[in-house]
């Protein structure tokens, strides 16, 4: 190649770069922006928040928004609520998710094809097609306005059990293998073994689970009918509303103490979050 070819092909190359970049940079902007303007707006008057044309700098700021929240809002107890069910949840779904996708990739057993399609085709139906027939359920059971009413429904998920079973793949046989050789058992092999090596993966599904059941609206509000149950979504739903209208400022100040939580366990998790998603679209 001429070194006027080399050129050519280096400037190409910082060309697509750039458009890359500059790409990825909108992206960033459009999702930072709701976040911004949420933090922003819950420091200011009400009176400012419904301005039009709005403006970005509070020209007042106050935290008389967040008084209001926690003066008005039992938080503690929908804070534990929340903590809660979030966290039984999660913990569910990477013990049963982790068991059902170890086996569907390295056990054996008649069935096992018919299994893995059924988890398939639950990945393709919309929750809100099986929303009001588990409702039933869980009604006829006697859990409405519980916590297992909140949390049972949730403990084992299709996307969990399709990611740990692609994880799983990946993994050498050899090691099963020279397990059972040593005389471990199956439980044994998937507790002291394969399990530890799962930690990418793991942590992907447990954050994934936790931000789902943490931001979860529609079924709390269901099931949960009395106050001492509600979660901390539906409680900030019910208490922004006034009398007239919403107030929006309440809203934002909630909404900003809702994500705290979420974001503090990505960031915690974020590394092996990425290298499990990485890890598990490459096997």
């Amino acid at each position: 190649m001429t070194e006027r070819g080399r050129r050519r092909r280096d400037s190409d190359g910082l060309q697509s770069r750039a458009w890359l970049y500059v790409v990825l940079a909108l992206g960033l902007i459009l999702m930072v922006v709701p976040f911004i303007w949420m933090l922003v707006s819950s420091v200011k008057p009400e009176r400012e928040i419904r301005r039009s044309p709005p403006t970005w700098v509070p020209e007042t700021v106050t935290v008389d928004n967040y008084q209001q929240l926690f003066d008005r809002l039992d938080f503690p107890t929908y804070f534990f609520n929340s903590t809660l069910v979030a966290t039984v949840v999660t913990i569910g779904n990477v013990v049963f998710c982790s068991m059902l996708g170890y086996a569907l990739a390295k056990l054996d057993f008649p069935g096992k094809r018919v299994i893995f399609t059924l988890v398939l085709g639950t990945l393709m139906v919309p929750g809100m097609v099986t929303f009001v027939p588990l409702f039933v359920l869980v009604s006829n059971m006697g859990l409405t306005n519980t916590f297992p009413g909140l949390f049972l429904p949730f403990l084992v998920g299709p996307f969990g059990v399709f990611l740990m079973r692609q994880f799983f793949l990946g993994l050498p046989d050899e090691l099963i293998q020279a397990a059972r050789v040593d005389g471990a058992g199956e439980l044994r092999i998937f507790w002291n073994v394969m399990l530890p090596l799962c930690g990418p993966a793991l942590a992907t599904l447990a954050i994934l689970t936790f931000l789902a059941s943490w931001n979860n609206f529609l079924w709390p509000l269901v099931v949960a009918q009395t106050e001492d149950k509600y979660t901390l979504p539906v409680a900030l739903a019910l208490v922004s509303i006034g009398q007239n209208a919403t107030q929006y400022g309440l809203l934002l100040a909630g909404a900003v103490v809702v994500v705290l939580p979420m974001l503090a366990v990505f960031l915690a998790l974020q590394r092996y979050f990425v290298q499990g998603v990485a890890m598990t679209g490459i096997k």
